[in-house]
């Protein structure tokens, strides 16, 4: 049994008339453009992450109650997102797509992504917070991995453990498009 997706445009909507601002109002505080914030409303096209966070940072709303599709919202036992839902970053100079398939609760703590990169391409990461580790295993192809100084060559099924608190990358270093998945974990811990 699948859920419906969760109502971001009506969320959004009341959420702006309930603070009374105005399309343009809310586009300054975001960044989002008003048009792009008419069609978010009106449900006709699928916010990315960064798109949604800005939207729910100039409101002051929790980003996890949006998603819910309200504060109050009942959670179904299990629930799921169809790939339409699953918000998308790209990266790499558009060679690297990272599918967000944690929570957005967990944001800050722990995050896992669905990473799909094109031959040749690299996904560069700044250093993240101290103690920060990143475990990135495999699912098709063979990657470089970089941390600091150190780098490392991973095939489909094997997985890597690396701090994140220093500039590090994954590269796909096959002739097809490879992809993996990649768990950043934040803390003292994280590399356990």
């Amino acid at each position: 049994m699948t859920t419906s997706p969760p109502e971001i445009g009506p969320a959004l909507l009341n959420a702006r008339k309930a603070r009374r601002l105005t399309l343009e109002q809310l586009a300054q505080l975001s960044g989002v453009s008003r048009s792009m914030l008419s069609q978010i409303e009106r449900g006709e096209t699928n916010p990315t992450f960064a798109v949604l966070w800005n939207l729910t940072q100039a409101l002051g709303i929790d980003f996890a109650d949006l998603i819910a599709g309200g504060p109050n919202a009942s959670q179904p036992a299990i629930a799921t997102m169809t790939p339409a839902q699953t918000p998308e970053i790209i990266g790499g100079g558009g060679s690297c797509r990272l599918r967000i398939l944690s929570p957005a609760r967990l944001a800050g703590l722990s995050e896992w992504y669905l990473l799909d990169i094109d031959a040749g391409g690299v996904l560069e990461s700044a250093p993240h917070p101290d103690g920060a580790f990143e475990h990135f295993t495999a699912l098709s192809g063979r990657f470089e991995i970089r941390a600091g100084d150190e780098v490392r060559t991973l095939n489909a099924g094997e997985t890597a453990r690396y701090p994140a608190d220093r500039e590090h990358a994954i590269a796909n270093a096959g002739p097809e498009p490879a992809s993996g998945l990649l768990v950043l974990l934040y803390g003292r811990n994280a590399g356990a």
